[in-house]
């Protein structure tokens, strides 16, 4: 077996019952890397003009007259707070960050433009202080994670389409679900997709969101309406123009996801399908739909570019967007890779596959840095939250209000290991909490974590990543290397 590859995307992630420290392998140097990373910033909307009162169909029940665009624009691995998480790594991926949003040059600005809440934009800076920053690191899996990342299928919706308490079902004719051909898809999902807008007491923002049930419930990012959250206003406007209000049901900021309702929700609403995003295979083809820079209804399709991608960002209350070096909760995403185009005001929308069902909400990309503040645009390189922990979350999210995590409870570090003539990369652990689901699985101080599941382990972060997928009370087979051999463990979370 060759040397595998050590990643360079690797960021540091937060801490809770896991950290992480300074790799023991050679860090690869990443002074010519300009790439940037951004959680799609609030972008200055500059471009949507509301139609005149005379074009607007009285709203129906429920529905609300458009709000002034906002004055101001602004829009864990939870497992571990903010203290804990602290440098981030550099590699390939970068730092991931969301700077706020600027106006956008081709269209004339209306007096009061929109924020747009964009897509995590991941700015990787140039210079040598990214290697310091990594070997300073800590990283931590102990985290809480748990009812995070992806849920397992058994919990996840039937790909069959299904309607949920009355209402439509967006579905695509067989015979056009080959991805060769998008319009019948865009036609049959593009009424489950909505432009969200926000108002809180010092900021707003605008992002996309998609239609989970009958009863009005539409999943988002959470930092669509973060700004909301002390305060404020959320218009929803529908695929066919109506606007409706909508109020927070739940939001999970270590997942940066969220669900809102519409108020007095119309009874044709067009509720999208979910897929297990276990499925999805490198390569395969899919579309965007959302709102960038304040264009409702944009439609962008590309291909699956990687699987299992980390992504960590760091989420502002105070603003829609995410940055990765405020001092705010951490996020770590084993995110799906795309290289659709997405820009500030996509993050929330949906992600679909060739059948038209949601395998993905999209939430951050990575762009060359343009300006002193790093936003650029897309230039294809899109991260997306995969519809396995969209699931599980979103489904917490409307039960309670809030998402549950589980726990592993190790300190880890990037390392290598070697079992014979083969050596892998993987996350050592450092540390076992007492009572945690890993002492009582036989983990102990110097095993390398190197699969969970069957899936490679490539860094803490990723490991981190793949913790998310389950919740408290899920059995986890681990694969680790100790002493020169590997051995699997099966690991109840907690």
């Amino acid at each position: 077996m060759t040397q595998p590859h050590i990643p360079a995307h690797d960021a540091d992630s937060a801490r809770d019952a896991e950290t992480a420290s300074a790799p023991s392998y050679p860090q690869r140097s990443t002074a010519q890397d300009h790439s940037a990373t951004q959680e799609l910033p609030a972008a200055q909307d500059a471009t949507r003009e509301m139609p005149s009162a005379a074009t607007i169909p009285a709203p129906p029940a429920g529905a609300v007259p458009p709000a002034s665009a906002p004055a101001t624009p602004a829009p864990s691995a939870q497992e571990a707070p903010a203290s804990a998480g602290t440098q981030q790594a550099p590699s390939v991926g970068g730092a991931y960050s969301a700077p706020s949003g600027q106006p956008y040059s081709g269209y004339t600005a209306p007096a009061s433009p929109d924020a747009f809440a964009s897509p995590t934009v991941i700015v990787t800076k140039k210079g040598p202080g990214w290697v310091a920053l990594l070997g300073a690191m800590l990283l931590t899996i102990g985290l809480t994670l748990g009812a995070v990342f992806y849920a397992r299928p058994a919990m996840l919706r039937a790909s069959t389409p299904t309607n949920l308490n009355g209402g439509t079902v967006a579905t695509v004719p067989a015979s056009n679900s080959s991805g060769k051909d998008w319009t019948d898809v865009a036609a049959a999902v593009s009424p489950a997709v909505v432009t969200i807008q926000t108002q809180g007491a010092s900021s707003g923002g605008t992002g996309s969101g998609v239609i989970y049930d009958a009863q009005g419930d539409i999943v988002t990012n959470y930092h669509v309406i973060a700004s909301v959250l002390g305060g404020g206003q959320i218009q929803v406007t529908l695929a066919d123009g109506r606007l409706y209000s909508a109020v927070v049901v739940g939001h999970d900021k270590t997942t940066d996801l969220a669900v809102i309702r519409l108020e007095n929700p119309p009874s044709d609403l067009t509720v999208a399908r979910f897929a297990s995003s276990a499925n999805l295979e490198v390569g395969a083809p899919v579309m965007a739909i959302g709102a960038p820079l304040g264009l409702s209804n944009t439609v962008t399709t590309g291909i699956v570019s990687a699987l299992n991608r980390p992504v960590e960002v760091s989420v502002d209350e105070d603003s829609s967007s995410q940055d990765s070096q405020a001092s705010s909760d951490l996020v770590v995403t084993n995110a799906i890779q795309i290289d659709a185009s997405i820009n500030p005001g996509n993050s929330g929308g949906p992600l679909f596959d060739t059948s038209g069902a949601v395998i993905g909400i999209n939430s951050s990309i990575k762009s060359l840095a343009t300006s002193s503040d790093g936003q650029a645009g897309s230039i294809g390189l899109g991260f997306a939250i995969p519809s396995d922990l969209v699931v599980s979350v979103a489904d917490q999210l409307i039960a309670s209000g809030t998402a549950s995590h589980g726990m592993l409870g190790v300190t880890v570090k990037a390392a290598t290991t070697t079992v014979g003539s083969d050596t892998y990369v993987g996350a050592e652990v450092q540390d076992v909490s007492a009572g945690s689901g890993a002492s009582a699985a036989g983990i102990r101080a110097g095993d390398v974590i190197v699969k969970v599941e069957g899936q490679e382990v490539t860094s803490p972060k990723q490991l981190i990543g793949y913790v998310r997928r389950y919740k408290a009370g899920d059995t986890v087979t681990m694969t680790i290397v100790r002493d020169g051999q590997t051995q699997d463990v099966s690991v109840r979370i907690q």
